[in-house]
C-alpha cells in the first residue's frame, strides 16, 4: 500500500503542474478532516463490540447503517462549506473536493466491513482489497502519464486524477463487501438498543479522533484558508503528508490487529503484558526507521518521489524541508497511537479526550499564528510541538492505567539500532547525486537495515 501510494505521488507530481498538484493535495487534505469526523470512533469501538457480541450479524448491521448515515451527513457538510466559503470562490478547489469525495465515501463504507476480517483474523482479505484499490488508481493515473501527460495546467486532467481515486475506492468497497458477506451476512437493519449502546460508547472516541484530525489533518485546510499561495504551499507540503500518512498506517494496522486479543485478555495477565511489549517494540522499531530516513535523506527522497521543482532553493522551502520537519512526528505518532489504543481497551476515555482536546486547541492556535507568516514550515513546527506534548502526556497515563511495564532491557538494542542506522544514512547521503543513485541507495540501506535488525536481534525482541 505504501509503495503504491508513493508511486501515485510520483505520477501526480509529474503529470500535473505545481498549482494543480496543490489543489489535488488540498482537496484530499480538506476531506480527511470530515472523513475522520464521519468515522466518529465507530471503527475502534466496532472491533471491540463485534468481537464480544453473541449476535454478530445484528451488531454489524447496525454499524453499517450508523456508519452510512454519519458518513453522508459529514460529506454533505464538507461539500456545503467548500462551495460556500468566499475564500475558495473562483478556485478549482470546490469542484475538486466534490469529485474527491468519492474516495472517503467508499473507503469508509469498506472500513466498517474491515471489522469482520479483523474479528475473524482474515486480514489477507484486507490485503487483497487495499492493494487492488491502489493498483487500479495507480494504473489509471499512470496510463495518462505514460501517454505523455507532463506538468498539465488543464483542470480536466486534475479532475480525472481525482476521479481515478474514486474508482479505486469503489473497487475497495466491492471486494470488501464480497468477502465480508461470506463471513458475516451484511445487512442494512437497525437494532435501536444496539445502536444506542454503540453511540454512547463511540461518542468519546469520536471526539478523540476528531481532535487527532484537528492537530494532524487540519493544517492543509488552514493553509488553504490563510495563505493566498495555498496551491504552491500544499504542493510542497501535501505530498509529504501523504507519505507520512503511509508511515502512520503501520502502527494503526498493528494496533487494530491486536485490539481483539487485548479486549479479551485479563487486565494484569502475562498474555496481555507480552502482547503489549511486542506491539510497543515493533512500533518503536518501525517509527525509528521511518524517522531516520526522513530526517537524514529528505532531499534525495523527495527528488526521487516528486521532481526537481518541488525541492528547496535559497529563496524558499520545498518538499524536502517538509519531510525533515515531519520526521520526528512519524516516530512519536506511534507512541501516541499505542497510548490511545491501550486506553481504548479499558474504556478509559476521560483523560484521553481532555488531553487530545487540549492538544487540538494548541495546534489550532499555533497554526493560525504561524501559517500566515511561515506557510507549511509553521505547520511543521506545530506538528513537532504537538506530537512531543501528546507523547509526554498520554504514555504515562496509558502505562499506569493498563498496568504496563515498559521493557527497558529491550530498548537498549533499539538504541544501538538507531545509532548504527543513522550513521549509515549519514555516511551514504553524499553519494545520492541522482535518482538512480538514490534508488540503489534505498536498496542497499534496506538490506543494511535487515542485517542490522538480525545482528542486534531486533526481530526477537517482539517474539520473546
Amino acid at each position: 500500500m505504501a509503495a503504491l501510494s508513493i508511486v501515485t505521488v510520483k505520477f501526480v507530481a509529474v503529470g500535473l503542474s505545481k498549482e494543480l498538484a496543490g489543489n489535488y493535495n488540498s482537496a484530499y487534505g480538506y476531506l480527511q478532516l470530515f472523513g475522520i469526523l464521519a468515522d466518529f470512533g465507530l471503527y475502534a469501538v466496532a472491533v471491540r463490540e463485534v468481537s464480544r457480541a453473541q449476535d454478530k450479524v445484528k451488531v454489524l448491521s447496525t454499524l453499517v447503517v450508523l456508519r452510512g448515515s454519519i458518513l453522508l451527513l459529514s460529506l454533505i457538510t464538507a461539500l456545503f462549506f467548500v462551495w460556500v466559503l468566499p475564500v475558495w470562490h473562483h478556485t478549482p478547489l470546490p469542484l475538486s473536493v466534490t469529485i474527491a469525495a468519492l474516495v472517503p465515501l467508499f473507503t469508509l463504507l469498506a472500513g466498517i466491513l474491515r471489522t469482520v476480517f479483523q474479528v475473524h483474523y482474515k486480514m489477507h482479505y484486507v490485503f487483497v482489497a487495499e492493494v487492488s484499490q491502489r493498483i487500479v488508481t495507480v494504473g489509471l493515473i499512470g496510463t495518462l502519464v505514460a501517454l505523455g501527460l507532463r506538468g498539465s495546467t488543464n483542470l480536466h486532467d486534475l479532475h480525472l486524477f481525482l476521479f481515478f481515486g474514486g474508482v479505486g475506492a469503489f473497487v475497495l468497497f466491492l471486494i470488501s463487501l464480497f468477502y465480508a458477506n461470506q463471513l458475516i451476512p451484511v445487512q442494512c437493519a437497525v437494532d435501536w438498543q444496539v445502536l444506542q449502546t454503540i453511540l454512547v460508547k463511540a461518542f468519546p472516541y469520536g471526539i478523540a479522533f476528531l481532535c487527532i484530525a484537528l492537530y494532524r489533518q487540519m493544517d492543509t485546510t488552514l493553509i488553504a484558508l490563510l495563505r493566498p499561495d495555498f496551491e504552491l504551499q500544499n504542493a510542497y507540503y501535501g505530498f509529504v503528508l501523504r507519505m507520512t500518512d503511509m508511515a502512520y498506517l503501520i502502527p494503526t494496522f498493528l494496533l487494530n490487529s491486536t485490539l481483539p486479543t487485548l479486549t479479551q485478555t485479563q487486565a494484569k495477565s502475562v498474555e496481555r503484558q507480552a502482547l503489549l511489549e511486542k506491539t510497543f517494540v515493533l512500533i518503536l522499531a518501525t517509527g525509528i526507521t521511518a524517522c531516520l530516513f526522513a530526517l537524514l535523506w529528505p532531499r534525495p527522497l523527495m527528488q526521487l518521489l516528486t521532481t526537481e521543482q518541488y525541492l528547496s532553493t535559497h529563496a524558499r522551502a520545498g518538499a524536502d524541508t517538509a519531510l525533515r520537519l515531519l520526521a520526528l512526528p512519524m516516530l512519536l505518532n506511534g507512541v501516541i497511537l499505542f497510548s490511545f489504543y491501550a486506553l481504548l481497551t479499558v474504556h478509559h476515555w476521560k483523560p484521553l479526550v481532555w488531553k487530545l482536546s487540549s492538544a487540538a486547541a494548541v495546534a489550532l492556535v499555533m497554526n493560525t499564528l504561524l501559517i500566515p507568516r511561515f506557510g507549511f514550515v509553521g505547520a511543521g513546527i506545530t506538528s513537532i510541538t504537538i506530537h512531543l506534548l501528546l507523547s509526554t502526556l498520554l504514555l504515562p497515563t496509558a502505562i499506569s492505567t493498563i498496568h504496563f511495564t515498559v521493557p527497558w532491557k529491550k530498548l537498549f538494542p533499539l538504541t544501538l539500532f538507531a545509532v548504527f542506522l543513522g550513521g549509515g544514512l549519514l555516511l551514504t547521503q553524499p553519494l545520492l547525486t541522482s535518482n538512480l543513485h538514490t534508488a540503489i541507495g534505498l536498496g542497499v540501506m534496506g538490506v543494511f537495515t535487515l542485517l542490522l535488525t538480525h545482528a542486534l536481534h531486533i526481530q526477537k525482541l517482539s517474539l520473546k
